[in-house]
C-alpha cells in the first residue's frame, strides 16, 4: 500500500456523523464526530488545574452538554450551540441529553476513561475509530 500524501490526508472525509431520532424533541438531530482539535478542547475542559499548575480535579459540570454542544450540527454541518450556549442545552431533559451524549462519545472515540485520560490518570485509549453510521 502506498503512503498517503498530505493532500490526500487533508481531503479525506473521515468525520463520521449520525442522524438520531429524538421523539422527546419531535424529530431528528445530527451528531458529528469531534475533530482532533475539538476533542482536545473538550478533554482539556474536563480538567481543573490548581495554582501549582498541576491537575487539581475534574470538572464534570455540564460535561454532557459541553460535548453535545460540540457535536450537534444542522444539515449544513454547522454547530447548533456555541460553547457559550452550553447551559441552554444542559437545561433540556437529562435522559435525552445523556442518551445523545453516549452516542457523541462513541462516534468521537471517547470512552468511559476520557476523564481519567484527560487528567493523566490512565493509559490512552488505543482503539480504532468508530465506523458506526
Amino acid at each position: 500500500m502506498a503512503l498517503l500524501t498530505r493532500a490526500q490526508i487533508d481531503t479525506a472525509e473521515d468525520r463520521v456523523f449520525e442522524d438520531i431520532e429524538v421523539p422527546e424533541w419531535g424529530g431528528e438531530v445530527r451528531l458529528l464526530a469531534l475533530s482532533g482539535t475539538e476533542r482536545d478542547a473538550y478533554e482539556a475542559s474536563m480538567v481543573r488545574v490548581g495554582t501549582t499548575g498541576k491537575v487539581a480535579g475534574v470538572n464534570l459540570l455540564d460535561a454532557s452538554a459541553r460535548l453535545l454542544a460540540k457535536c450537534l450540527v444542522g444539515e449544513d454541518f454547522e454547530r447548533l450551540y456555541t460553547d457559550k450556549e452550553v447551559a441552554a442545552l444542559g437545561a433540556r431533559n437529562g435522559k435525552v441529553v445523556k442518551r445523545l451524549y453516549a452516542r457523541a462519545q462513541k462516534i468521537s472515540g471517547l470512552g468511559k476513561d476520557a476523564v481519567e485520560d484527560a487528567a493523566g490518570n490512565s493509559a490512552p485509549d488505543r482503539s480504532g475509530p468508530s465506523t458506526s453510521g
